[in-house]
């Protein structure tokens, strides 16, 4: 009867292991619109582009070498191997809290000997194993690790916040890049065109029919050209050195020769605003953060409840070595131990308290997080918008601006117009020509700004499945 009422009891406390104190995780709503607000009216919606690669999602740039850059982000990038590390470690986290829910056995064994009262030694020797199990009655280690699962998640998403941050920085200093590329080449096509218009006023002054100063004039002209595009170097070569570092690579061991600016801006799908909650990592993150804080209020709940432990232990002890392992030396014992606190003045009251506070920070961030997201996908929206708009207008003033300059040296060389007029229309033209470039520089990085924004090909599927 004793041993039927033993296993009964046994049986009670293992079907209460099967509950967990504290609250269960249930995301928070958050407010999403149903669409976007740059989406309404005139402006078009991006076509889909199912072809593209979502995961190398900068293959819609067309562009072999920004191709090969990206591909080294996640060989190379440091700070890339530290969120990988920082990963791996909340891993390894979880694991040791769930080898907290099984029993725990150990090995031991003595050999020695010891005086007191007696004439000679007396020698004592033993061999035993200890078992020892506390039953998660309340939930405090399943929520425990409920927390590090969560935790862990929240470092995987951060490993891909981190990636898709690195791949954008990479893309958006390529394309400033090619963009000083452009301004060098811009720069020296002037300073050829100033060359000749130098050659011209030389030959009005040697023939009489131009002056000294618009000699001087153009000379100078054609040294401040040269001046700015030996400028536009240092402006390239930190973009270099930081495509180096962001590839893993001394800024010595780099370099990308020069090439033609091309500022292809894809069409980019959006997608309803409410699918930005599964495509960002950094929501994904504050979420899993927001997951881990609530269970750390069942965690904090469980202190209220006693522990139990059951342990056991079997083994030999002996006089002589040689006979400790005789079944007569053999020993056994095995017993539950219960533990509750009686007084704390409070603490654990306070303890739950600071859980939901900590708990109560996290659904914050987590909205603030997703405000930010709409804020920036709407920004770039716009960005966008306004950009394709500038760049109608820019053209028609660059086209003008040249039109202007070669009407101006016309009318000089007919004597008809000072050679300050065609220095103007030489300046304005220039002006107009870099107000392109900035334009078309500004879309390019408007348009990763945006893929950025929605999370580039990352997906909350791509979390690690929890145990």
């Amino acid at each position: 009867m004793k041993r039927i009422s033993r296993i009964t009891a046994l049986s009670v406390l293992i079907l209460l292991s099967a509950c967990a104190v504290g609250p269960d995780y249930q995301r928070p709503p958050v407010e999403t619109p149903a669409s976007y607000k740059e989406q309404s009216g005139d402006w078009r919606q991006a076509a889909p582009q199912d072809e593209i690669d979502r995961g190398a999602w900068w293959s819609v740039y067309k562009d072999p070498v920004l191709d090969d850059l990206e591909k080294q982000i996640d060989i190379s990038n440091q700070n890339l191997k530290a969120a990988e590390a920082s990963y791996r470690e909340a891993s390894a986290v979880a694991e040791e809290t769930h080898a907290s829910l099984f029993p725990s056995l150990s090995l031991s064994s003595t050999v020695g000997s010891q005086r007191g009262n007696m004439p000679t030694p007396t020698a004592s020797d033993a061999l035993y194993a200890t078992a020892a199990w506390t039953p998660d009655v309340w939930g405090r280690i399943r929520r425990g690790l409920e927390s590090d699962e969560a935790n862990a998640e929240a470092s995987a998403a951060d490993i891909a916040a981190a990636r898709l941050s690195m791949q954008a920085m990479l893309a958006t200093n390529y394309f400033d890049l090619r963009a000083q590329d452009e301004l060098k080449r811009l720069l020296d096509a002037a300073a050829t065109a100033d060359k000749t218009a130098l050659q011209i006023v030389q030959r009005q002054y040697d023939t009489g029919t131009g002056s000294i100063a618009d000699v001087l004039a153009a000379q100078t002209e054609l040294e401040s050209i040269q001046s700015h595009a030996i400028n536009a170097g240092v402006k390239r070569a930190q973009l270099e050195h930081a495509i180096a570092v962001l590839v893993g690579k001394a800024p010595a061991d780099f370099s990308l020769a020069s090439k033609e600016f091309v500022d292809y801006a894809p069409d980019v799908p959006v997608g309803v605003p409410s699918a930005l909650l599964e495509r960002r990592p950094d929501i994904a993150s504050a979420e899993r953060m927001m997951m881990s804080a609530n269970a750390q209020i069942g965690v904090a709940t469980a202190a209220w409840f006693p522990n139990l432990t059951l342990s056991g232990s079997s083994g030999f002890t002996s006089m002589a070595l040689s006979k400790l392992l005789q079944a007569s030396n053999g020993f056994w014992s095995v017993g539950p131990a219960l533990a509750e606190t009686i007084f704390d003045a409070g603490a654990r009251e306070d303890r739950i308290d600071q859980t939901r506070a900590a708990y109560d920070r996290s659904v914050a961030k987590y909205r603030q997080t997703v405000l930010t997201a709409f804020q920036q996908v709407e920004d770039n929206l716009s960005a966008m918008r306004i950009l394709a708009e500038q760049k109608k207008v820019q053209e028609a003033s660059l086209a003008h601006a040249r039109t202007t300059e070669q009407l101006m040296m016309h009318h000089y060389m007919g004597g008809l117009e000072p050679y300050n007029s065609v220095l103007m229309a030489q300046t304005g033209r220039l002006g107009s020509e870099q107000a392109m470039l900035a334009v078309r520089q500004s879309r390019l990085d408007a348009s990763v700004a945006l893929i950025q924004a929605l999370g580039g090909g990352w997906d909350v599927s791509q979390l690690p499945a929890e145990n």
